[in-house]
């Protein structure tokens, strides 16, 4: 790299940063109803911490979205840094409005951060945003598309994140909603491990170049499907074949201790197989 590539690196960092700013300040202006720094400092929230950590991760993968690819000139990669990342910022927080609408919808999700400090309902909330971060990511990224191909590939992308949370919970034995309200960390742990993983294949089946609808659209729902498909199977075969002395769902939810370990093998297992879906696919 020759100066000029460092001058352009540094101006673009220092922008990022600026946007990562600019999203912070507007998730807290998104949630007035408590403090962070009183949360995280004064109360040790670890529940909120989870939520929040969740959403910078998500962050800087949404506003990545618009550096990754090939520089097409300062000037040029600024404006796209500037009105793509504003954008991901916007869509990131919607996405967090639908978890608590949508996912999470037999609670309030703020009331389980806040006034119960539920760990479950942390985990799932750092889920979402990680997989809307993934996927605002994809949609961003590559050739030929433009603001109404990203808005419409997040849209669908959290469409599939619902049927996503339906499917999970249409799998598991116990009900997810019930187990999480209750304070159980494995449930919250193991759903936020699918989720993540239908945003990696929803994430990386938007990447690609944008040619056009007919081409690519069906392409990219053949591709997510895949994602939906993959929940039932990976969670039989983790059952089956990593944890063939115990059923995953007792460990979870039937003790009288929830097993966070056995809720950390099942949410990886999630995550592995959405990299391997999207080699092969």
């Amino acid at each position: 790299m020759n100066l000029d590539d460092w001058v352009t690196a540094l101006i673009l960092i220092a922008v990022f940063y600026l946007l990562f700013f600019i999203g912070k300040l507007v998730n807290d202006l998104l949630h007035r109803e408590y403090r962070l720094s009183y949360e995280l400092t004064e109360r040790d929230n670890p529940a909120l911490a989870l939520a929040v950590a969740g959403y910078y991760f998500g962050l800087v993968m949404a506003i990545g979205g618009a550096l990754a690819g090939p520089s097409n000139g300062i000037t040029e990669d600024l404006i796209d840094l500037g009105i793509y990342g504003l954008l991901s910022i916007l869509l990131l927080n919607i996405s967090w409005f639908i978890c608590d609408r949508l996912i999470l919808y037999r609670f309030r999700l703020s009331d389980e951060l806040i006034r119960d400090q539920n760990q479950g309902s942390g985990a799932v909330s750092a889920g979402v945003s990680i997989a809307s971060g993934l996927i605002i990511f994809g949609s961003v990224t590559g050739e030929g598309g433009n603001i109404r191909t990203a808005v419409a590939f997040w849209a669908v992308g959290q469409l599939f994140l619902i049927l996503a949370a339906f499917v999970y919970n249409r799998v598991t034995p116990y009900s997810v909603h019930d187990q999480i309200e209750q304070d159980n960390v494995a449930a919250g742990v193991s759903f936020a491990g699918a989720l993540i993983a239908i945003g990696i294949v929803v994430g990386l089946a938007a990447e690609r170049d944008f040619e056009s609808w007919a081409e690519d659209f069906p392409a990219f729902i053949t591709v997510a499907l895949s994602g939906l498909v993959m929940l039932p199977l990976v969670r039989f075969l983790t059952d089956r074949i990593l944890l063939p002395a115990v059923r995953l769902s007792d460990e979870i939810a039937a003790q009288e201790t929830p097993n966070v370990g056995a809720a950390y093998i099942e949410a990886l297992s999630y995550i592995g197989a959405a990299f391997v879906i999207c080699w092969c696919v």
